[in-house]
């Protein structure tokens, strides 16, 4: 069956009008053959002809979709209706195959809205995209121009009040920039000279001079609608289950009904029917109609899909169905500490040199080259700081990366190792003074005889401690695994009061633990930057990236993002993973309740065919409004 009940997987938006409009057309040339009967002139040719404008009018997109199916060698819900209603013509019951037609088209008019509902939320997105640029020329000249021709390098002007027209960074200027749109945090992030911005965001109130970074089919906002949209096509595992038996599904539909009429027609005396809703053929019917799987079909992508468009509202971008189901069974969280539950911009406490007689300036020389080569969390703060003392960037050649351990090159004719202590065969040193409980990591370089030793102070988020609280409360571990030294991990652990760390941990180890308390049991998710962590990141359930650092890495290989690097989303977006899980339980209850009670009706007792299309409509309505629910969705403070 389609991934729709009402509707082609290639509904467009905005379809629901037509939709509402050939229902409610259905409805009026129904309401008027309802008064054609009461004056008594059902039999005449001009009340048949108002019965088959309702017909024809609700029963319109169904044929459609329905023929398109049977093209395919399909069997869906759109032929089981069609073939419903020309049933009941053939019983003599015009009025009810009307009816049917036009709850039929009212309840697919009712699910697209639903559906446009949250792909609207997304488009809403690309409302704050921009179509023109001030760009500066040579002479600082302003030229309008097409946001489409901007190129990396061109340099815009944006006045207070305007949106930000493409991906760049703050030349001059100072302002603060809405940045809600893609982050969900309403405060405005303030500006200057070195910050980036993203394209989209609204400027509110100082001019700045921006250099373009990114052309606008790979800004941050076509980006991120970009992966939603895909997120939204891709079907949850539990979806996918209904649509891998829906075929079958439906052929059982047909050949249950055939058979209830079969055994109706040779059990039942011959003449007994009172009523045309005791021929077997009606109550056969009735039994096709309760038993076709619309509310089942529309159960899971109804909520999923909310979830999804909610989740991107606040910052949240889940890349899939199956990213939000997995979340909700998540009962235990990895943590990398830098850049996570740390700041992740640690300043350079000390820097050493050993022996005291050594050239300072060649080893900060050979620091500085090396660390500019590394994508380090570490490394930004090391460079400041040899940049500082005058130390400059050399030409290296033979760089080679060892993930989780350091890299290697050779400067000015001399092989140098930057990375920890055992990576560089650095000696064992006294421990540089630092304030009591600062987070101290360690940074080493060395050329074998010459020695450099950074010393690096973190301090911890603001919403670690209690995003790790609340995850306490809901009954999450949490663990912290770190490449870095066992004394920097305690005391990260002690101040954001993880339940649990590793610490000296390579990324082959970080998989390793991972792997470990998957295989206790655990559905595990990981939380990290998207780039050191990859290889955690590949083998948790579910991976977590901080979108804020290092994006393009968090956007492609994580199942969750959280734009704006504020980690207590996390929280938010398994609390809006589990709401989403309830509501596509209580979906699926009301789906398969209402056609396993209505069809132990039809089939003991016997009822008209109008209420079992209410009942069946009815059970696809509330459906699709309970997914349309969870757009509502707001974080707990």
């Amino acid at each position: 069956m389609g991934e729709h009940a009402h509707g082609s997987d290639e509904a467009t938006a905005g379809e629901w009008r037509k939709l509402a409009t050939l229902a409610a057309a259905s409805g009026v040339f129904g309401l008027l053959s309802l008064v054609a009967e009461r004056f008594g002139e059902s039999g005449r040719p001009w009340a048949l002809a108002l019965v088959a404008a309702s017909c024809v009018a609700g029963g319109w997109d169904a044929a459609i979709d329905g023929w398109a199916s049977l093209r395919r060698r399909r069997i869906d819900v759109h032929l089981l209706m069609i073939v419903v209603a020309a049933g009941a013509w053939i019983v003599g019951a015009q009025a009810e195959g009307a009816l049917l037609l036009f709850l039929f088209s009212t309840a697919g008019a009712i699910e697209h809205y639903a559906m446009d509902r949250t792909r609207g939320a997304i488009d809403a997105l690309l409302d704050k995209s921009p179509k023109h640029a001030r760009r500066l020329g040579p002479d600082d000249a302003e030229t309008e121009v097409p946001v489409s021709e901007l190129r990396p390098g061109d340099r815009i002007a944006v006045l207070p009040g305007e949106l930000v027209p493409a991906d760049g960074e703050v030349l001059s200027g100072e302002s603060a920039v809405d940045e809600s749109n893609l982050t969900g945090e309403a405060k405005p992030a303030p500006k200057q000279a070195g910050s980036e911005v993203a394209g989209g965001t609204l400027n509110t109130w100082g001019r700045l001079i921006v250099a373009v970074s990114r052309a606008e089919k790979d800004s941050a906002l076509q980006r991120i609608v970009r992966l939603i949209r895909e997120a939204q096509e891709s079907k949850a595992p539990s979806q996918r289950a209904i649509d891998n038996w829906g075929d079958g599904y439906a052929i059982f539909t047909l050949s249950a009904s055939a058979l209830f009429y079969v055994f109706l027609k040779f059990a039942s005396p011959a003449g007994c029917e009172t009523s045309a809703q005791d021929a077997p053929l009606y109550r056969a019917m009735t039994l096709l109609v309760v038993l076709s799987p619309c509310a089942l079909v529309l159960s899971v992508p109804s909520a999923v899909l909310a979830a999804i468009a909610a989740g991107a509202r606040q910052g949240i971008l889940f890349r899939g169905g199956a990213a939000v189901e997995r979340l909700a069974d998540v009962d235990c969280v990895c943590f990398d500490k830098t850049g996570t539950l740390t700041a992740g911009v640690p300043e350079v406490a000390a820097l050493e040199v050993f022996p005291a007689g050594a050239d300072r300036r060649r080893a900060l020389g050979a620091f500085l080259t090396l660390e500019s080569a590394t994508t380090h969390p570490f490394a930004a703060g090391v460079v400041r700081a040899c940049l500082k003392e005058g130390a400059v960037q050399l030409p290296v050649q033979g760089l080679s990366n060892s993930p989780g351990q350091g890299v290697s090159g050779t400067v000015a004719g001399t092989r140098w190792s930057v990375g920890t202590r055992e990576f560089v065969g650095g000696s064992i040193l006294p421990t540089a003074a630092v304030p009591a409980g600062a987070i101290v990591s360690e940074v080493w370089a060395s050329d074998g005889a010459v020695t450099v030793r950074a010393t690096l102070v973190d301090r911890i988020r603001e919403a670690s401690r209690p995003t790790l609280k609340a995850l306490h409360a809901a009954k999450i571990r949490t663990v912290m695994l770190t490449g870095d030294r066992e004394e920097a991990a305690a005391a990260a652990a002690q101040q954001v009061g993880i339940q649990a760390y590793a610490a000296a941990l390579t990324p082959d180890a970080k998989m390793a633990a991972i792997r470990r308390y998957s295989a206790e049991g655990h559905v595990v998710a990981m939380v990290g930057d998207g780039v050191n962590d990859a290889p955690s990141l590949a083998a948790a359930d579910v991976a977590i990236g901080m979108g804020g650092r290092g994006s393009d890495a968090a956007l492609e290989s994580s199942d969750l993002v959280l734009m704006d690097d504020r980690l207590e989303r996390m929280v938010d977006a398994i609390e809006l993973s589990r709401r989403a899980r309830r509501a596509i339980r209580f979906n699926v209850l009301i789906s398969v309740g209402a056609a396993l009670g209505m069809a132990a009706y039809v089939i003991f007792r016997g009822a008209p065919l109008p209420l079992a299309v209410s009942v069946h409509e009815g059970s696809t309505i509330v459906v699709c409004l309970n997914g349309l629910r969870l757009l509502a969705h707001r974080p707990r403070k």
